[in-house]
């Protein structure tokens, strides 16, 4: 299953692109994207193109911010009717549930999972497709709505405690800095925000019980007629889940609200088997963490639920042919 998005987000592409004197319709064109989607910001657009979209404007214009200028010109009424829900939720707390709820609306490959410790929250984000691609563009466009919402609904002048991302760097951080407003961490172990957990109980003022419940049911409707795909959405909880060591069976089929049994049958249904999609996810966040050399290999093992380095040298060596510890000597970038 090809995992989508809606191309309204194409508006907001073809605004930014302009104000970087840049002609979007070649670059559309190369990226296998009609120009027609424009007359239509209902119809799905397949992630991967977006994607290479995204990532094609940000190398032809030289703005490594692409995507978080997007973020910055993109209002909440551009998600579509699920901004009306989100937006008169009583507490950011509820806004997110609504969006983790309805999040495929929005795009198939947005995962979003609320990490709870006693005085902190930590919201982590993942664009998760059925084929790896490269995504900077697209997680800080993600990521960027996501901190737009909680300022919508907390007040401009919230400020959360991080934002992080697993990518490098820019060349200058001046952007996100003005953007975020506060600090902004890079190689980092995941995306997302992290926040006092007091910020999310918050009265959002906004709020209108009335609008929520008209919207919700509007919302509802469209959620019926979507086709759902049981593979990628165990592939997006393991995404989420494995670097903080709750990716068991058990536990992936508690956080989709079903049992190990009743997932392990709609698995086989499809075709898939949760060890293979388990090993397809540390195969693809093994690469994120192991071109960073902030990271040991010790950390790494950890990150991707191995207790014992020795168990993840044999699982790497195994699927790649080399240690880890080889495979870095034998891509160490050069200066």
């Amino acid at each position: 299953m090809t995992t989508m998005t809606r191309a309204r987000v194409l508006i907001n592409y073809i605004e930014v692109a302009k104000r970087l004197e840049l002609n979007p319709i070649p670059l559309m064109r190369q990226a296998g994207v009609s120009r027609t989607l424009l007359e239509q910001p209902e119809q799905r657009l397949p992630v991967s193109a977006a994607a290479m979209l995204l990532e094609e404007s940000a190398q032809a214009s030289g703005c490594e911010t692409f995507g978080l200028r997007m973020a910055e010109s993109r209002q909440l009424s551009d998600i579509g009717v699920i901004s009306l829900l989100l937006v008169h939720q009583p507490t950011l707390r509820d806004a997110i549930k609504a969006m983790v709820q309805y999040r495929h609306l929005l795009s198939d490959s947005l995962a979003i999972y609320v990490e709870e410790f006693e005085k902190t929250i930590v919201i982590r984000e993942e664009i998760v497709t059925d084929i790896p691609l490269v995504s900077r563009q697209v997680t800080e466009l993600a990521i960027g709505v996501m901190y737009r919402l909680c300022s919508a609904l907390l007040g401009s002048a919230w400020n959360p405690r991080s934002v992080n991302f697993t990518h490098e760097p820019p060349a200058s951080l001046e952007f996100h800095r003005r953007f975020f407003r506060c600090n902004v961490a890079f190689g980092a172990e995941f995306n997302g925000i992290v926040c006092p957990a007091v910020d999310l109980d918050k009265p959002n003022l906004m709020a209108d019980p009335a609008l929520a419940r008209f919207a919700e049911h509007y919302v509802e409707t469209l959620s019926t007629n979507t086709t759902r795909s049981v593979a990628l959405d165990v592939r997006k909880a393991i995404y989420l889940l494995l670097p903080i060591g709750r990716a068991s069976i058990e536990q992936i089929a508690e956080a989709l609200g079903t049992n190990v049994r009743t997932l392990q049958r709609r698995l086989e249904a499809s075709g898939e088997t949760f060890s293979d999609l388990s090993n397809s996810v540390r195969r693809e966040l093994v690469m994120r963490y192991i071109v960073n050399e902030n990271y040991s290999i010790s950390q790494i093992a950890d990150l991707l639920g191995y207790s014992m380095p020795s168990s993840f040298t044999r699982w790497f060596t195994a699927e790649f042919g080399v240690t880890p510890t080889r495979w870095r000597a034998l891509n160490k970038p050069t200066e």
